[in-house]
């Protein structure tokens, strides 16, 4: 992918980041000019986000305090993990899940 494809599609990567507002915003935002560096980011922080919520209805009924601290922590290292990459211009898929979000949300153009 040249540099040109990347950087226009590099504030709307960073902005599907922030929280699943900011992921609808991004899918929003690469309407028309379909951005394939986006497309990629917007799919891996759709899918943090979705897991996230998924994960944490059920992490809510538990009273341990550390069940949720590592809980937090492990969505934490990803998200850093998927943004670091979106602001060093890389493409690269978070760790077991990545290749299945990109897969699974397909109907993110």
């Amino acid at each position: 992918m040249d540099q040109h494809t990347i950087r226009e599609g590099k504030t709307t990567a960073l902005v599907s980041y922030f929280s699943i507002v900011g992921t609808l915003i991004a899918i929003f935002m690469n309407l028309d000019p379909k951005n394939p560096f986006a497309r990629f980011h917007i799919r891996q922080a759709f899918g943090i986000n979705v897991l996230y919520l998924f994960f944490g209805y059920f992490v809510g009924y538990f009273q341990n305090i550390m069940i949720f601290w590592a809980f937090f922590t492990c969505f934490f290292v990803l998200w850093v993990y998927a943004f670091t990459g979106a602001v060093q211009n890389k493409m690269t898929e978070i760790p077991v899940l990545g290749p299945y979000f990109q897969r699974w949300f397909q109907f993110i153009q």
